[in-house]
């Protein structure tokens, strides 16, 4: 007589869900502050867990950011202001709640993405609980003094911040235009 295997679950199977970490963030009953990057994008998401599936409170991707003025890419700074999105419309429903930060199978390396968007949320004023430490740095746009020093090999600086041109974004300017998004969020 053959022994019958379990078949495990599909997204464990295909490598999407580690289904041990899941657990332990739903065990802990707080709202959980999702961060997913894909090569054009980040999306943040506010959920609740329900038997049902999980709730989602709030929601922001970081295309929204085009409508304000940002050049959206897949990038630190589009992560951290993308973070701050999602926190002020996070903390315009509940504003004296606590979360964890749940960065999926994403690996825990210090000021990457998914780290950088919690700082922005730290940052407008979410109470952010993650197993690993957040630096307490000011972010800012750093790559404006290296597109300065690129524009005298224009090759190079096509190929590098073509994106930006094309949106009509001078990349040495990006600096002054995060900061001043990062204020306007900052107050909303």
């Amino acid at each position: 007589m053959a022994v019958k295997k379990s078949l495990a679950f599909k997204r464990r199977r295909k490598g999407l869900t580690n289904y041990k970490k899941r657990l332990a963030l739903v065990k802990g009953g707080m709202e959980r502050v999702i961060v997913r990057r894909s090569n054009r994008r980040i999306i943040g998401e506010v959920a609740m867990y329900s038997e049902h599936g999980d709730m989602i409170t709030a929601y922001a991707d970081s295309n929204e950011l085009k409508g304000m003025g940002w050049p959206s890419h897949s990038n630190r700074a589009t992560a951290y202001l993308t973070g701050m999105l999602l926190a002020s419309k996070a903390l315009k429903k509940s504003k004296d709640s606590e979360y964890v930060l749940d960065i999926g199978l994403s690996s825990p390396v210090k000021n990457s993405i998914p780290f950088v968007f919690a700082k922005g949320c730290i940052d407008r004023g979410m109470k952010l609980r993650s197993g690993v430490e957040i630096p307490d740095t000011v972010y800012d746009c750093s790559d404006t003094a290296y597109a300065a020093s690129l524009k005298k090999e224009i090759s190079k600086y096509e190929r590098q911040y073509g994106a930006y041109i094309k949106a009509g974004k001078e990349p040495d300017k990006l600096n002054s235009l995060f900061n001043e998004l990062r204020s306007k969020l900052a107050k909303e």
